[in-house]
């Protein structure tokens, strides 16, 4: 399903990050001009019998450095993970929009979802209760929890008085909640939307889970290479601002770009095996709601996980909506760098589209030494690229089949 009628235009005007290659969005889009990965030894607490030793952990984050800025919220300070990088990167993506309030808060929204909300606080009130054998768990147990605490935080800093809530649909979380701000802007619910996901979920428990799924690499994160063996787990948040056109003009805002094309599907197909219809529906009707033709999008970022099925499925669909010019499109996966951030990779990788955009340069998919024979476009592979871009998508494909994809534009003239 997509967006239909005509409405206002939507822009960007402030993005932020967390990420385990930089803290914010000039060092994160620096690391990526480097090349660097963020994927390394696992730590922070005890490993056990864990076989899978390495993830993309958001290291040296000082939370109250950060969060010092915010005022009206104290309770920020004592909140979950999940929720520090989240405000963190509402901060930076406010400053950059310079929104210090609003003029009508009750046409605000705050849309700031997360695959799993606090799941770091969750380990940690089982090791007190059944492990340290304590009798009760932190009074803001609950707060920490819940996964729209991430946007109740931010909603309170900043004084949003209209729709605040979480999105939750596994990796698919932040796009879903970008999109769906973009429509409230356009058809006139909201003149203002901070949107994206945050997500923190590295810790014994959750390793746990996912290795005995079988789907996490021992060895790196290798999107599209012929030696990929499964996907690194990664935390960290990425975070929009989003303005009707007019309310930007109106404020004389400097437009990052415009978010002018909003696809969703659900494959209904398998909860863990993905399919190539319902992606392939999500990019057409991302074309199609911004009224391009495949040949106008010039960078790609690619869902690309490094699972053998997910990264041969996504080419595939590729081919199929875009025909020839897949194989002149650049595409690539930056979670090679950032690993797999769960519901914060659409945010994430909105920034890195919006960054692209701007610098005309391509991030590359980093340890692709030989390509899957299956996988025949062009991943930008290791090294960046200078390239004109004018139009990027990026795809987020979930578990369960849910798909959301974005297509981001030059600002309006």
């Amino acid at each position: 399903m997509t967006a239909l009628g005509a409405g206002r235009r939507v822009v960007v005007t402030g993005t932020g990050v967390v990420t385990p290659i930089g803290h914010n969005v000039p060092d994160f889009w620096a690391a990526c001009r480097r090349g660097q990965s963020g994927v390394g030894a696992l730590g922070g607490f005890p490993l056990d019998d864990l076989k899978i030793l390495i993830a993309a952990q958001v290291k040296d984050f000082d939370h109250k450095a950060r969060l010092k800025h915010y005022k009206r919220d104290k309770i920020i300070l004592h909140a979950d993970r999940y929720s520090w990088f989240a405000a963190a990167a509402a901060h930076e993506a406010m400053q950059q929009a310079a929104i210090t309030s609003f003029a009508d808060p009750y046409r605000t929204a705050c849309i700031v979802g997360s695959g799993a909300g606090g799941l770091v606080t969750v380990e940690q009130a089982y090791r007190d209760l059944f492990i340290h054998n304590k009798r009760a768990t932190h009074p803001l147990t609950l707060l920490r929890i819940i996964g729209s605490s991430a946007a109740a935080h931010i909603g309170i800093e900043y004084g949003v008085k209209g729709p605040t809530f979480a999105t939750c649909s596994a990796c698919s979380t932040a796009a879903h909640a970008i999109g769906i701000g973009r429509d409230y802007i356009r058809h006139g619910i909201v003149d203002v939307a901070i949107v994206g996901a945050s997500e923190s979920v590295i810790n014994y428990g959750t390793m746990k889970a996912w290795q005995a799924m079988h789907v996490l690499s021992p060895e790196g994160c290798f999107p599209f290479a012929k030696r990929r063996n499964g996907t690194v787990l990664a935390e960290g948040a990425g975070v929009l601002v989003l303005e009707a056109e007019d309310h930007a003009r109106a404020r004389g805002a400097r437009m990052l770009g415009e978010l002018c094309g909003f696809g969703m599907t659900s494959d209904s197909k398998d909860m863990v095996n993905p399919d190539i219809d319902g992606p392939s529906e999500a990019m057409r009707l991302a074309l199609e709601d911004a009224r391009l033709a495949p040949t106008a999008i010039d960078y790609l970022n690619a869902h690309g996980t490094a699972t053998t099925i997910n990264d041969r499925n996504e080419t595939n669909a590729i081919k199929r909506v875009f025909g020839r010019h897949a194989f002149d499109l650049s595409v690539s996966s930056t979670k090679s760098m950032h690993g797999h951030p769960l519901g914060a990779g659409g945010g994430i990788e909105a920034v890195a589209c919006l960054k692209a955009m701007e610098e005309n340069w391509m991030p590359p998919t980093i340890g692709l030494d030989e390509a899957d024979p299956e996988c025949d476009l062009d991943y930008v592979p290791n090294v960046g690229r200078e390239r004109r871009v004018a139009y990027t998508m990026s795809n987020s494909f979930a578990f369960g089949g849910l798909n959301a994809v974005l297509i981001f534009g030059p600002p309006p003239a």
